[in-house]
């Protein structure tokens, strides 16, 4: 299937990818960078984080590559990280929330949130959160969430969203991956007139070194032998890429994207009343009002 035809450009912009160190993050704020923003990247390894600053400036011919360092399992690093990029720019006109973790066993992170929420789902909150007043004053603006079409399976249970009853590495993905969508609805709705629109979108399934760090030593096995199959870093990153920069999608919110076109959630996921009880209970997991 070819791809929409576009001819964005991003010059005089400023854009902020997290995980953007490898994997579809890495492809993402490269494809990104050679249309020309000033691009901020996220990620937790200096060294790393450094080693694709680098690359990706050589790669694009674009010099306005910076690293920002963050650990997106602690809410402290995410204020920090908010706060840095304030302190060097007034701007912010693309914001890709790319960062992912998957892992087979219960850990709690330092604020004591089951791991997989915190990093799928409240970093891409808080984050935004901390960002929106730069973003409205930078409208238009665009926020992009990086989703998967395993919300399908995900049901959130508030009464268990720590997971002390019933842990299981995939379903506990899946649900994080159903309150991206939650997520970007909820967050469209709040954001109509802002000038600043939200979209998610399914990257496919993409051979990356995704799960090779989270998880045990059998979901390592699993990934590199069906990565045989799957679609390369840079197709994975084309719809993120399409969403962050194409003129198709001026003023396009709330909507779920597979392939670079509009496609249709689950039924599940356009729950309002879940929606809005998932940002409530957000809120108070980060503290963001207190």
């Amino acid at each position: 299937m070819s791809e929409p035809t576009h001819n964005p450009t991003l010059a005089g912009k400023t854009v902020l990818v997290t995980g953007a160190t490898t994997g579809i993050g890495k492809m993402t704020a490269l494809g990104l960078a050679r249309l020309g923003p000033t691009l901020v990247l996220v990620g937790r390894d200096p060294a790393r984080a450094e080693a694709a600053r680098a690359e990706i400036a050589q790669a694009s011919g674009n010099p306005n590559v910076e690293v920002l360092l963050a650990d997106l399992a602690s809410q402290a690093s995410i204020r920090k990280l908010a706060l840095d990029f304030q302190a060097k720019h007034d701007r912010l006109h693309v914001l890709v929330n790319n960062a992912g973790a998957i892992r087979m066993e219960r850990a709690l992170t330092v604020d004591g949130v089951e791991s997989t929420l915190a990093v799928n789902h409240l970093a891409y909150f808080l984050l935004v959160n901390l960002l929106l007043d730069v973003m409205k004053k930078s409208a238009p603006a665009r926020i992009v969430n990086v989703a998967s079409k395993v919300h399908e399976r995900g049901k959130l249970d508030f009464d268990d969203l720590n997971r002390e009853r019933s842990y299981k590495g995939f379903d506990v993905y899946s649900d994080s991956k159903l309150a991206n969508v939650y997520f970007t609805y909820e967050l469209a709705r709040r954001l109509l007139g802002t000038g600043v629109t939200v979209n998610c979108l399914h990257p496919g399934v993409v051979a990356s070194n995704f799960g090779q760090s989270d998880g045990n030593g059998w979901l390592r096995f699993a990934v590199k032998v069906a990565g045989l199959f799957f679609l390369s870093p840079e197709k994975g990153a084309a719809t993120s890429i399409y969403l962050a920069s194409s003129p198709e999608v001026e003023g396009v919110t709330g909507k779920y994207f597979d392939k670079c076109k509009p496609a249709e959630s689950s039924r599940r996921s356009h729950d309002l009343q879940v929606a809005q009880q998932l940002w409530s209970v957000s809120e108070k997991l980060t503290g963001l009002n207190a």
